[in-house]
Protein backbone atom coordinates (compact mmCIF):
# COMPACT_ATOMS: atom_id res chain seq x y z
CA UNK A 1 0.00 0.00 0.00
CA UNK A 2 0.74 3.22 -0.70
CA UNK A 3 -0.29 6.77 0.55
CA UNK A 4 0.95 8.86 -2.81
CA UNK A 5 -1.75 11.58 -3.54
CA UNK A 6 0.30 13.87 -6.15
CA UNK A 7 -1.89 11.80 -8.96
CA UNK A 8 -4.95 11.62 -7.68
CA UNK A 9 -4.58 15.23 -6.62
CA UNK A 10 -4.17 15.49 -10.35
CA UNK A 11 -7.05 13.51 -11.41
CA UNK A 12 -9.14 15.16 -8.86
CA UNK A 13 -8.40 18.28 -10.72
CA UNK A 14 -9.74 17.53 -13.68
CA UNK A 15 -13.55 18.58 -14.03
CA UNK A 16 -16.45 16.69 -14.17
CA UNK A 17 -19.10 16.89 -16.72
CA UNK A 18 -23.03 16.14 -16.17
CA UNK A 19 -24.55 15.83 -19.54
CA UNK A 20 -23.18 13.14 -20.92
CA UNK A 21 -23.80 14.27 -24.45
CA UNK A 22 -20.75 16.65 -24.04
CA UNK A 23 -18.33 13.86 -23.59
CA UNK A 24 -18.28 13.19 -27.30
CA UNK A 25 -16.44 16.43 -27.42
CA UNK A 26 -12.59 15.89 -27.50
CA UNK A 27 -12.68 19.36 -26.04
CA UNK A 28 -13.49 17.91 -22.42
CA UNK A 29 -10.78 15.18 -22.19
CA UNK A 30 -7.62 16.13 -20.58
CA UNK A 31 -4.11 14.27 -21.54
CA UNK A 32 -2.34 12.08 -18.86
CA UNK A 33 0.76 12.83 -17.76
CA UNK A 34 3.85 11.28 -19.82
CA UNK A 35 5.06 9.27 -16.96
CA UNK A 36 1.65 7.31 -16.04
CA UNK A 37 0.84 4.06 -16.69
CA UNK A 38 -2.00 2.29 -18.73
CA UNK A 39 -3.16 -1.33 -17.38
CA UNK A 40 -5.06 -3.52 -19.09
CA UNK A 41 -7.33 -6.63 -18.84
CA UNK A 42 -9.09 -9.45 -21.27
CA UNK A 43 -10.33 -12.35 -20.36
CA UNK A 44 -9.03 -15.61 -22.62
CA UNK A 45 -11.85 -17.74 -23.81
CA UNK A 46 -15.03 -15.49 -23.06
CA UNK A 47 -16.53 -16.53 -26.50
CA UNK A 48 -16.54 -20.23 -24.54
CA UNK A 49 -17.52 -18.94 -21.25
CA UNK A 50 -20.66 -17.24 -22.51
CA UNK A 51 -21.66 -20.82 -24.77
CA UNK A 52 -21.78 -22.31 -20.91
CA UNK A 53 -23.62 -19.57 -19.37
CA UNK A 54 -20.35 -18.07 -17.38
CA UNK A 55 -21.04 -14.63 -18.41
CA UNK A 56 -22.01 -13.23 -14.67
CA UNK A 57 -18.54 -15.03 -13.89
CA UNK A 58 -16.71 -13.07 -16.60
CA UNK A 59 -17.98 -9.33 -15.56
CA UNK A 60 -17.36 -10.40 -11.94
CA UNK A 61 -13.35 -11.57 -13.48
CA UNK A 62 -13.12 -7.88 -15.08
CA UNK A 63 -14.76 -5.90 -12.03
CA UNK A 64 -12.40 -7.89 -9.73
CA UNK A 65 -9.39 -6.01 -11.96
CA UNK A 66 -10.87 -2.74 -10.52
CA UNK A 67 -12.00 -3.69 -7.20
CA UNK A 68 -8.30 -4.38 -6.57
CA UNK A 69 -6.91 -1.58 -7.96
CA UNK A 70 -9.57 0.67 -5.37
CA UNK A 71 -8.00 -1.39 -2.61
CA UNK A 72 -4.68 -1.10 -3.75
CA UNK A 73 -4.57 2.73 -3.97
CA UNK A 74 -6.57 3.03 -0.81
CA UNK A 75 -9.63 4.30 -2.01
CA UNK A 76 -7.81 7.32 -3.66
CA UNK A 77 -9.45 8.54 -7.25
CA UNK A 78 -7.75 7.52 -10.65
CA UNK A 79 -9.02 6.64 -13.98
CA UNK A 80 -10.73 3.36 -14.77
CA UNK A 81 -13.42 1.91 -17.15
CA UNK A 82 -15.28 -1.63 -17.07
CA UNK A 83 -15.66 -3.42 -20.50
CA UNK A 84 -17.41 -6.28 -19.70
CA UNK A 85 -14.75 -9.36 -20.26
CA UNK A 86 -11.79 -6.80 -19.34
CA UNK A 87 -11.27 -3.40 -17.32
CA UNK A 88 -8.62 -0.90 -18.25
CA UNK A 89 -7.47 2.03 -16.16
CA UNK A 90 -4.14 4.48 -15.49
CA UNK A 91 -1.94 5.73 -12.45
CA UNK A 92 0.61 7.79 -11.90
CA UNK A 93 4.21 6.65 -11.73
CA UNK A 94 4.08 6.34 -7.93
CA UNK A 95 1.93 4.08 -7.98
CA UNK A 96 3.16 1.20 -10.59
CA UNK A 97 4.44 -1.42 -8.65
CA UNK A 98 1.25 -1.65 -6.28
CA UNK A 99 -0.74 -1.16 -9.37
CA UNK A 100 1.13 -4.44 -11.79
CA UNK A 101 1.20 -6.46 -8.02
CA UNK A 102 -2.33 -5.93 -7.90
CA UNK A 103 -3.28 -6.40 -12.08
CA UNK A 104 -0.81 -9.48 -11.36
CA UNK A 105 -2.96 -11.45 -8.01
CA UNK A 106 -6.26 -10.90 -10.17
CA UNK A 107 -4.95 -13.03 -12.80
CA UNK A 108 -3.75 -15.26 -10.50
CA UNK A 109 -6.97 -15.35 -8.57
CA UNK A 110 -8.31 -16.02 -11.70
CA UNK A 111 -7.43 -19.21 -12.51
CA UNK A 112 -7.20 -20.34 -9.56
CA UNK A 113 -11.06 -19.53 -8.37
CA UNK A 114 -12.66 -20.11 -11.61
CA UNK A 115 -10.11 -21.44 -14.10
CA UNK A 116 -10.19 -18.52 -16.17
CA UNK A 117 -6.81 -16.83 -17.93
CA UNK A 118 -6.44 -13.64 -17.69
CA UNK A 119 -4.32 -11.15 -20.08
CA UNK A 120 -2.91 -8.42 -18.28
CA UNK A 121 -0.61 -5.36 -19.10
CA UNK A 122 0.80 -1.89 -18.30
CA UNK A 123 2.24 0.57 -20.94
CA UNK A 124 3.44 3.61 -19.93
CA UNK A 125 1.82 6.96 -21.06
CA UNK A 126 5.02 8.06 -23.31
CA UNK A 127 5.19 5.25 -25.00
CA UNK A 128 1.48 4.98 -26.22
CA UNK A 129 1.81 8.82 -27.68
CA UNK A 130 5.56 7.69 -29.14
CA UNK A 131 3.21 5.25 -31.21
CA UNK A 132 1.28 7.74 -31.99
CA UNK A 133 -1.47 7.46 -30.34
CA UNK A 134 -3.48 9.34 -27.43
CA UNK A 135 -4.90 8.70 -23.54
CA UNK A 136 -7.15 11.20 -22.72
CA UNK A 137 -9.55 11.59 -19.75
CA UNK A 138 -12.62 13.04 -18.71
CA UNK A 139 -14.89 12.60 -16.01
CA UNK A 140 -18.67 11.84 -16.27
CA UNK A 141 -20.88 12.92 -12.71
CA UNK A 142 -23.74 10.68 -12.61
CA UNK A 143 -24.59 11.26 -8.89
CA UNK A 144 -23.44 13.23 -5.91
CA UNK A 145 -21.25 10.65 -5.01
CA UNK A 146 -19.87 9.12 -8.33
CA UNK A 147 -18.18 9.96 -11.38
CA UNK A 148 -17.29 7.60 -14.14
CA UNK A 149 -14.16 7.89 -16.44
CA UNK A 150 -13.95 8.34 -20.26
CA UNK A 151 -11.16 7.62 -22.10
CA UNK A 152 -10.48 9.12 -25.88
CA UNK A 153 -7.65 9.08 -27.97
CA UNK A 154 -6.97 5.85 -29.26
CA UNK A 155 -4.26 4.77 -26.57
CA UNK A 156 -6.31 2.80 -24.53
CA UNK A 157 -7.34 0.40 -27.54
CA UNK A 158 -3.58 0.51 -28.54
CA UNK A 159 -2.30 -0.90 -25.12
CA UNK A 160 -4.68 -3.56 -25.16
CA UNK A 161 -3.42 -4.34 -28.54
CA UNK A 162 -0.23 -4.77 -27.23
CA UNK A 163 -1.16 -6.85 -24.34
CA UNK A 164 -2.80 -9.32 -26.65
CA UNK A 165 -0.15 -9.37 -29.02
CA UNK A 166 2.58 -10.40 -25.51
CA UNK A 167 3.94 -7.20 -24.92
CA UNK A 168 3.79 -4.87 -22.03
CA UNK A 169 3.55 -8.36 -19.62
CA UNK A 170 3.49 -7.61 -15.80
CA UNK A 171 5.44 -10.32 -14.07
CA UNK A 172 3.41 -13.25 -11.99
CA UNK A 173 2.36 -13.02 -8.91
CA UNK A 174 3.80 -15.68 -6.04
CA UNK A 175 1.80 -18.29 -5.71
CA UNK A 176 -0.24 -17.92 -2.55
CA UNK A 177 -0.84 -14.43 -3.81
CA UNK A 178 -4.69 -13.12 -2.90
CA UNK A 179 -5.83 -9.60 -4.30
CA UNK A 180 -7.86 -7.80 -1.95
CA UNK A 181 -11.41 -7.42 -3.59
CA UNK A 182 -13.10 -5.95 -0.54
CA UNK A 183 -16.10 -4.60 -1.72
CA UNK A 184 -16.74 -6.75 -4.58
CA UNK A 185 -20.21 -7.99 -4.73
CA UNK A 186 -23.39 -9.45 -7.63
CA UNK A 187 -26.33 -9.64 -5.18
CA UNK A 188 -28.70 -7.92 -7.28
CA UNK A 189 -31.33 -9.74 -9.72
CA UNK A 190 -31.18 -9.31 -13.26
CA UNK A 191 -32.25 -6.60 -15.13
CA UNK A 192 -35.50 -7.73 -17.63
CA UNK A 193 -35.92 -5.50 -19.98
CA UNK A 194 -39.29 -3.15 -19.84
CA UNK A 195 -39.76 -1.92 -23.15
CA UNK A 196 -38.29 -4.60 -25.61
CA UNK A 197 -34.47 -5.28 -25.91
CA UNK A 198 -31.91 -4.84 -23.21
CA UNK A 199 -28.91 -3.66 -26.47
CA UNK A 200 -25.28 -3.89 -25.79
CA UNK A 201 -24.10 -1.56 -29.04
CA UNK A 202 -20.64 -1.08 -29.37
CA UNK A 203 -19.87 2.39 -31.91
CA UNK A 204 -16.03 2.83 -33.05
CA UNK A 205 -14.76 5.39 -35.72
CA UNK A 206 -13.23 4.10 -38.45
CA UNK A 207 -9.24 4.25 -39.29
CA UNK A 208 -9.37 8.13 -40.51
CA UNK A 209 -12.32 9.15 -39.30
CA UNK A 210 -11.41 12.58 -37.62
CA UNK A 211 -12.37 13.21 -34.04
CA UNK A 212 -14.96 16.14 -35.40
CA UNK A 213 -16.91 13.93 -37.41
CA UNK A 214 -17.51 10.66 -34.96
CA UNK A 215 -18.34 13.35 -32.31
CA UNK A 216 -21.02 14.57 -34.84
CA UNK A 217 -21.83 10.91 -35.36
CA UNK A 218 -21.95 10.04 -32.16
CA UNK A 219 -24.12 12.98 -30.95
CA UNK A 220 -26.70 11.59 -33.65
CA UNK A 221 -26.88 8.44 -31.77
CA UNK A 222 -27.17 9.90 -28.07
CA UNK A 223 -29.77 12.37 -29.40
CA UNK A 224 -31.66 9.11 -30.42
CA UNK A 225 -31.41 7.20 -27.67
CA UNK A 226 -32.25 10.09 -25.54
CA UNK A 227 -35.68 9.59 -26.93
CA UNK A 228 -35.72 6.37 -25.00
CA UNK A 229 -37.35 6.40 -21.07
CA UNK A 230 -34.95 7.31 -18.79
CA UNK A 231 -32.37 7.36 -21.80
CA UNK A 232 -32.36 3.60 -22.12
CA UNK A 233 -31.41 3.37 -18.68
CA UNK A 234 -31.53 -0.76 -17.92
CA UNK A 235 -32.33 -0.23 -13.91
CA UNK A 236 -35.87 1.09 -12.79
CA UNK A 237 -36.10 4.46 -10.92
CA UNK A 238 -36.65 3.00 -7.68
CA UNK A 239 -33.53 0.91 -7.99
CA UNK A 240 -32.90 -2.95 -9.49
CA UNK A 241 -34.79 -6.11 -8.78
CA UNK A 242 -33.94 -8.09 -5.27
CA UNK A 243 -34.87 -11.39 -4.63
CA UNK A 244 -33.12 -14.06 -1.90
CA UNK A 245 -31.19 -15.60 -1.84
CA UNK A 246 -29.10 -13.88 -4.90
CA UNK A 247 -27.57 -15.82 -8.20
CA UNK A 248 -24.14 -13.82 -7.53
CA UNK A 249 -23.75 -15.21 -3.64
CA UNK A 250 -21.47 -17.95 -4.80
CA UNK A 251 -19.17 -15.59 -7.14
CA UNK A 252 -19.08 -13.46 -3.93
CA UNK A 253 -17.90 -16.09 -1.69
CA UNK A 254 -14.72 -16.51 -4.16
CA UNK A 255 -14.20 -13.04 -4.42
CA UNK A 256 -14.23 -12.41 -0.51
CA UNK A 257 -13.10 -15.45 1.00
CA UNK A 258 -9.57 -14.58 1.48
CA UNK A 259 -7.28 -17.67 3.10
CA UNK A 260 -10.71 -18.67 4.34
CA UNK A 261 -13.23 -21.38 3.07
CA UNK A 262 -15.59 -20.86 0.29
CA UNK A 263 -18.61 -22.18 2.64
CA UNK A 264 -17.77 -19.70 5.21
CA UNK A 265 -17.43 -17.31 2.40
CA UNK A 266 -21.12 -17.94 0.94
CA UNK A 267 -22.58 -18.43 4.38
CA UNK A 268 -21.41 -14.61 4.95
CA UNK A 269 -23.17 -12.92 1.36
CA UNK A 270 -25.93 -15.26 2.04
CA UNK A 271 -26.50 -13.57 5.60
CA UNK A 272 -25.61 -10.45 4.59
CA UNK A 273 -27.46 -10.74 1.64
CA UNK A 274 -30.36 -11.79 3.35
CA UNK A 275 -30.60 -8.45 5.54
CA UNK A 276 -30.27 -6.35 3.03
CA UNK A 277 -33.16 -8.07 1.16
CA UNK A 278 -35.17 -7.88 4.25
CA UNK A 279 -34.37 -4.12 4.86
CA UNK A 280 -35.68 -3.31 1.68
CA UNK A 281 -38.89 -5.44 1.55
CA UNK A 282 -39.93 -4.11 5.50
CA UNK A 283 -38.56 -0.29 4.70
CA UNK A 284 -36.71 -0.60 8.24
CA UNK A 285 -33.54 1.19 8.99
CA UNK A 286 -31.05 -0.19 11.20
CA UNK A 287 -27.54 1.52 12.37
CA UNK A 288 -27.86 4.45 9.87
CA UNK A 289 -28.61 1.75 7.05
CA UNK A 290 -31.19 2.45 4.87
CA UNK A 291 -32.06 -0.55 2.78
CA UNK A 292 -34.61 1.63 0.75
CA UNK A 293 -32.98 4.78 -0.18
CA UNK A 294 -29.59 2.22 -0.70
CA UNK A 295 -31.42 0.69 -3.62
CA UNK A 296 -32.65 4.29 -5.54
CA UNK A 297 -28.95 5.37 -5.36
CA UNK A 298 -27.98 2.03 -6.76
CA UNK A 299 -29.92 3.20 -10.06
CA UNK A 300 -28.02 6.36 -10.31
CA UNK A 301 -24.66 5.31 -9.19
CA UNK A 302 -24.80 2.37 -12.52
CA UNK A 303 -22.73 2.68 -15.44
CA UNK A 304 -25.00 1.96 -18.48
CA UNK A 305 -22.78 4.13 -20.97
CA UNK A 306 -18.92 5.10 -21.88
CA UNK A 307 -17.02 6.77 -23.61
CA UNK A 308 -13.85 4.01 -24.73
CA UNK A 309 -12.21 5.49 -27.41
CA UNK A 310 -15.61 4.83 -28.96
CA UNK A 311 -19.31 4.64 -28.09
CA UNK A 312 -20.34 2.06 -25.44
CA UNK A 313 -24.11 1.79 -23.86
CA UNK A 314 -25.94 -0.98 -22.46
CA UNK A 315 -29.71 0.31 -23.75
CA UNK A 316 -33.71 -0.78 -23.02
CA UNK A 317 -34.73 -0.26 -26.16
CA UNK A 318 -38.42 0.07 -27.66
CA UNK A 319 -38.58 -1.89 -30.88
CA UNK A 320 -39.29 1.26 -32.67
CA UNK A 321 -36.09 2.57 -31.14
CA UNK A 322 -34.18 0.03 -32.08
CA UNK A 323 -35.26 -0.17 -35.71
CA UNK A 324 -34.03 3.69 -35.89
CA UNK A 325 -30.61 3.10 -34.55
CA UNK A 326 -29.80 0.53 -36.35
CA UNK A 327 -30.32 1.97 -39.26
CA UNK A 328 -28.91 4.99 -38.03
CA UNK A 329 -25.42 2.78 -37.46
CA UNK A 330 -25.76 0.75 -41.52
CA UNK A 331 -25.62 4.21 -42.25
CA UNK A 332 -22.64 5.33 -40.55
CA UNK A 333 -21.09 2.37 -41.45
CA UNK A 334 -21.55 2.67 -45.10
CA UNK A 335 -20.64 5.89 -45.49
CA UNK A 336 -17.40 5.31 -43.73
CA UNK A 337 -17.06 6.74 -39.92
CA UNK A 338 -17.78 4.02 -37.98
CA UNK A 339 -17.83 0.66 -37.29
CA UNK A 340 -20.18 -1.20 -34.71
CA UNK A 341 -21.72 -4.09 -33.04
CA UNK A 342 -25.12 -4.86 -31.64
CA UNK A 343 -26.13 -7.66 -29.06
CA UNK A 344 -29.72 -8.47 -28.36
CA UNK A 345 -30.46 -9.78 -25.39
CA UNK A 346 -33.50 -9.98 -22.78
CA UNK A 347 -31.80 -8.75 -19.85
CA UNK A 348 -29.14 -6.91 -18.45
CA UNK A 349 -26.84 -7.58 -15.08
CA UNK A 350 -24.85 -5.90 -12.76
CA UNK A 351 -21.27 -6.23 -10.93
CA UNK A 352 -20.63 -4.08 -7.88
CA UNK A 353 -18.27 -2.29 -5.92
CA UNK A 354 -19.27 -0.92 -2.40
CA UNK A 355 -16.51 -0.10 -0.33
CA UNK A 356 -19.66 1.00 2.22
CA UNK A 357 -23.21 0.62 2.36
CA UNK A 358 -23.51 4.12 4.47
CA UNK A 359 -21.57 5.72 1.86
CA UNK A 360 -22.93 6.93 -1.36
CA UNK A 361 -19.53 5.91 -3.55
CA UNK A 362 -20.91 2.44 -4.18
CA UNK A 363 -20.18 2.19 -8.19
CA UNK A 364 -21.94 -0.33 -11.17
CA UNK A 365 -20.80 -1.93 -13.71
CA UNK A 366 -24.02 -2.35 -16.35
CA UNK A 367 -23.88 -5.41 -19.30
CA UNK A 368 -26.03 -7.23 -21.10
CA UNK A 369 -26.63 -10.74 -19.18
CA UNK A 370 -26.08 -12.92 -21.98
CA UNK A 371 -22.44 -12.04 -23.73
CA UNK A 372 -23.32 -7.71 -23.80
CA UNK A 373 -20.60 -6.02 -25.12
CA UNK A 374 -18.41 -9.42 -25.41
CA UNK A 375 -20.96 -10.17 -28.51
CA UNK A 376 -21.48 -6.40 -29.58
CA UNK A 377 -17.35 -6.60 -30.20
CA UNK A 378 -17.61 -10.18 -31.73
CA UNK A 379 -20.05 -8.71 -34.17
CA UNK A 380 -18.15 -5.79 -35.16
CA UNK A 381 -16.88 -6.00 -39.06
CA UNK A 382 -14.24 -4.80 -40.54
CA UNK A 383 -9.94 -5.00 -39.75
CA UNK A 384 -8.69 -2.49 -36.92
CA UNK A 385 -6.01 -0.84 -37.81
CA UNK A 386 -3.58 0.17 -34.92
Amino acid sequence: MHNDSSGSSFFSSIPTQTDFAVLSNASVYTPLPDDWWVGTSDIIGSTEAIANGRYKTVNMVAAAVISAQVNAHDGASFPFIFGGDGAGFAVPDAWKEDAGQALAAVKLWAGEEFDMGLRIGMVRVSDVRAAGFEVMVARFQVSDGVDYSMFSGGGLTWAEAQMKAGASQVPEAPAGTKPDLTGLSCRWSHLPSRYGTILSVIILPCTGTSIAVFSDFASRVLSLARDLMGEGHPVEENGPGVRWPPIGAALEAHARRGSGTLRAARRKALLESFVAWALIKTGLVIGGFDARRYRCIVGNNADFRKFEDGLKMTLDCDPATEKRLRSLLAEGSEAGIIRFGIHAQSEAMMTCIVPSVLADNHVHFVDGASGGYTKAAQAIKGPVKL
